[in-house]
């Protein structure tokens, strides 16, 4: 259900939430969902699927999953739903959303924080088998960081703010935005990003 106050025009299609491992992507989705009431997707909702044998493991499943999404974010637009809150992205697909969701009222928030410590710290906080790799987490948080911004996408830096903070601006931001609807757009190089996927070259080790 739409709260009474929200407004047609002031409602978004897609609402994609971006950036690196412990920032808040999640914390983050799940209070614009509170807020706005639309639909909360992650990416690792997709169900659990075998691995057929022959294939590069992380590749098909980062696509499935990735296709999966898509299908599922097809179908909450053609429900008629609005401010559908989807994060959990691998970062390199993120280059995919401009050209996917053109004509359509998106807006992409680049969750970043210019505080690496800070980043670091929340991994520490949440990681309960001790995977946390810090030179990863930094080359990921960098990368995302210091890409240029693609249509459709604004950057919010967290450093420094409560969750409460965040969600605020984050609110501001959404609310403030208007969508571009045509726009010239070739995809930058795959170099500009980060993957998890090993086999996708970009990442140092």
């Amino acid at each position: 259900m739409i709260p009474r106050r929200m407004r047609e025009e002031d409602m978004k299609d897609f609402i994609f939430i971006i950036g690196p491992s412990g920032v808040g992507k999640t914390t983050l989705a799940r209070g614009l969902f509170e807020h706005y009431r639309g639909v909360y997707f992650e990416q690792n909702m997709i169900p659990e699927f075998g691995i057929p044998e022959g294939v590069d493991e992380g590749k098909f499943e980062e696509e499935v999953m990735w296709e999966g999404s898509l299908a599922l974010l097809r179908f909450f637009r053609e429900k008629g739903f609005r401010n559908v809150v989807a994060a959990d992205f691998n970062d390199l697909r993120t280059r995919e959303i401009p050209r996917l969701f053109r004509g359509t009222d998106f807006i992409t928030i680049k969750l970043v924080s210019s505080d690496y410590r800070q980043n670091l710290s929340q991994m520490l906080e949440r990681d309960q088998g001790g995977l946390v790799d810090p030179k990863l987490l930094r080359e990921s948080t960098e990368k995302i960081m210091n890409r240029p911004l693609l249509p459709g996408e604004v950057l919010l830096d967290v450093a420094g703010k409560s969750p409460e903070e965040v969600l605020s601006a984050a609110i501001s931001l959404i609310d403030g935005f208007e969508s571009p609807k045509e726009y010239e757009y070739a995809e930058p190089g795959k170099e500009q990003f980060y993957s998890w996927v090993w086999s996708d070259g970009l990442r140092t080790r």
